[in-house]
């Protein structure tokens, strides 16, 4: 398996929707409807988002440092422009087989709070980015609760449509347990 270093090349279109997307501005998407801009990604076949104003970059895979006893979805530490960022395996947050780095396989690096005024970043190996787009909630009455998914719900936003799928919104700023946070915030203080 090969590991690319060279920074993503995206498309004009995606790095456009990026630049000009409204970070955290719900938008009105057709016939009304609420909707938020965020980047998509896919695991295994299910579909995830995250709001657009975190994300800081999509990286092609890379050689990522492994880092001892960690979590097992702690894969380690990847080099982004000098400094270090702790890249978690999204496969592995949501209970999913492991699997083997693809053509497709990217790092989605964001920013997260570390407490108060601090922010550190992080990445999310993720099988495959799909676009930045307008997604449409879910509707009255069509989200479950947390509970009865028996979801760990500071990890789940909501739910959300686009062309007619699901998508399951991520909470960004809970989604990440003390362990990784610790890892993001030991970085920024040896920075």
């Amino acid at each position: 398996m090969s590991m690319k270093t060279n920074w993503m090349q995206i498309s004009p279109e995606l790095a456009a929707m990026l630049h000009d997307a409204r970070p955290g501005m719900p938008a009105k998407g057709a016939a009304g409807v609420q909707s938020r801009v965020s980047v998509t990604f896919a695991i295994a076949k299910a579909l995830f988002a995250v709001p657009v104003a975190p994300v800081v970059e999509i990286l092609d895979i890379r050689e990522i440092a492994p880092l001892p006893r960690t979590p097992p979805h702690v894969l380690g530490l990847i080099d982004r422009r000098g400094v270090s960022v702790p890249v978690v395996d999204m496969r592995l947050m949501l209970a999913q087989a492991p699997q083997e780095d693809t053509h497709e396989t990217r790092i989605v690096v964001l920013r997260m709070s570390l407490g108060g005024e601090r922010m550190g970043l992080v990445g999310l190996r993720v099988d495959r980015v799909i676009e930045v787009a307008e997604l449409e909630d879910a509707g009255d009455g069509m989200l479950p609760e947390a509970e009865l998914l028996q979801w760990n719900e500071r990890m789940v936003a909501g739910i959300a449509r686009r062309d007619g799928l699901f998508v399951t919104c991520l909470d960004v700023d809970n989604l990440f347990g003390q362990g990784v946070r610790a890892i993001a915030a030991h970085v920024v203080e040896a920075a």
